[in-house]
């Protein structure tokens, strides 16, 4: 599964990604206010082909209105999937309340979830983190709220907003998620699977993997499938 990366998932990449094994891939995450500005670069992204299907569109926000709207609007571009991007740690969008900026705010996170959930057909899924820093892990209680609101699968990437991409991924934490019994939707690992010998390190966990970062922009799923595996 390829996750969303800005300025690396766009059509002619998550082509060759699908050509070489992916099965799913996912847009650039997108700005629910650039899409409610009429951004031409925020809707350039909405562009999706049939050939990528089952193909995600991200999207991005710290207001809930905008990101129902922003939404909708990703509805109808077509997508199999619309995916929430609670996850990223970059200081311009974290310090506005967005990515895993939302960490902050659980309760605005499973409002802002609960509503997009409500106003779309597709299956909407998040992305996240562990927590926002070492002290506040809460990926536990935020994985079974979102699934309460009724979202269809969700990503953790094995790291707090704190810790960026330094250090490990906590694959342990991802499995006691994925291994608690009140939990019945699908969850996928995210952090340092870029190799099929890091794929099954993780494997014990039984979670889905989501391959991003590509140090070259050779993404883990140029390996055979099944390599390693």
């Amino acid at each position: 599964m390829l996750a969303p990366m800005e300025d690396v998932t766009d059509p002619s990449f998550r082509y060759m990604c699908k050509r070489f094994g992916a099965d799913v891939v996912y847009t650039e995450f997108i700005s629910s206010d650039g899409l409610i500005r009429d951004a031409a670069k925020s809707l350039k992204k909405l562009e999706i082909d049939d050939a990528e299907r089952p193909v995600g569109i991200q999207i991005y926000g710290h207001l809930i209105e905008p990101m129902v709207e922003a939404a909708r609007m990703a509805e109808a571009a077509g997508p199999d999937i619309i995916d929430i991007n609670f996850g990223c740690p970059v200081k311009k969008i974290a310090g506005r309340g967005a990515g895993s900026g939302m960490m902050r705010d659980v309760p605005l996170m499973v409002e802002m979830t609960r509503q997009i959930v409500r106003a779309v057909k597709k299956p909407v899924t998040v992305k996240t983190r562990l927590g926002w820093d070492e002290e506040s892990k809460n990926i536990e209680e935020i994985a079974l709220r979102l699934q309460d609101v009724g979202i269809a699968a969700l990503t953790i990437h094995g790291r707090t907003r704190a810790q960026m991409y330094r250090g490990e991924a906590d694959w342990t934490l991802i499995g006691r998620v994925k291994n608690n019994p009140q939990i019945r939707i699908p969850i996928i690992g995210n952090g340092d699977v870029d190799s099929g010998p890091k794929a099954k390190d993780v494997r014990p966990v039984r979670c889905g993997r989501r391959d991003d970062r590509p140090r070259d922009l050779r993404p883990a799923v140029d390996l055979p499938r099944g390599e390693a595996l």
